[in-house]
């Protein structure tokens, strides 16, 4: 009988640690993983379009919270490092990767700019997540074919991992004097609502939230 009961025992013990991890709710937080453009630079942070995001989603059924992990200087290979702990605490449902800004900025190699992406978005498929790939466009100095390679590498990632993509964040802004700060990089504080109407229908269809529109890839 000892014999019958330790072997059970055995059994559950090995069961309990064999079953997978649960996946993360439905109505898990959002989480964003970005850099400056995410992270209100230079701007009051409740003015910036992922705070703009996080009142938004109070009215949402059921009510979402918002994780803003982005960094100011943040490069893929920074995000990368950092998401496996940000997903195990927050469990989210969602992650939206916007990412690449500053690796382009300093003219790293597109294809470890793009090794970075794909493992980041491979972590969040693993993790039972949705991920909405964000992209960027670099200043016209930096020449076409770099910034056409950037721009494939956003499009063939969200093709290859099936994820809905948001093509350009600060699309309709950053030719907007007005609208950028002195740097040329960042947008001021009144873009940021444009920016959350950028992100909104691609976000949305994540969410399953009404106002989405189809995945752009």
């Amino acid at each position: 009988m000892r014999r019958f009961l330790a072997a059970l025992l055995f059994i559950v013990s090995f069961i309990a640690f064999a079953a997978p991890q649960p996946a993360p709710a439905d109505n898990g937080p959002v989480l964003v993983l970005g850099d400056s453009l995410s992270a209100a630079y230079n701007i009051p942070r409740e003015a910036g379009w992922v705070s703009l995001l996080e009142t938004r989603l109070r009215g949402h059924t059921p009510p979402r919270q918002v994780v803003n992990a982005a960094i100011s200087g943040e490069t893929t290979a920074g995000g990368l490092a950092r998401l496996p702990e940000l997903i195990a605490t927050h469990k989210p449902a969602v992650v939206v990767l916007e990412l690449g800004a500053n690796d382009g900025l300093r003219g790293l190699p597109l294809a470890e700019v793009r090794a970075n992406l794909a493992q980041m978005l491979e972590t969040v498929r693993q993790a039972k997540a949705r991920a909405v790939l964000v992209g960027i466009e670099l200043p016209v100095n930096y020449g076409p074919q770099y910034r056409d390679g950037l721009r494939a590498m956003y499009r063939d990632l969200a093709r290859e991992f099936n994820v809905p993509l948001v093509p350009f964040l600060l699309e309709g802004i950053a030719t907007e004097p007005d609208l950028m700060q002195d740097d040329g990089l960042h947008p001021v504080a009144k873009a940021q609502e444009r920016i959350l109407q950028t992100v909104w229908p691609t976000l949305a269809g994540a969410l399953g939230a009404p106002g989405s529109a189809a995945p752009r890839r």
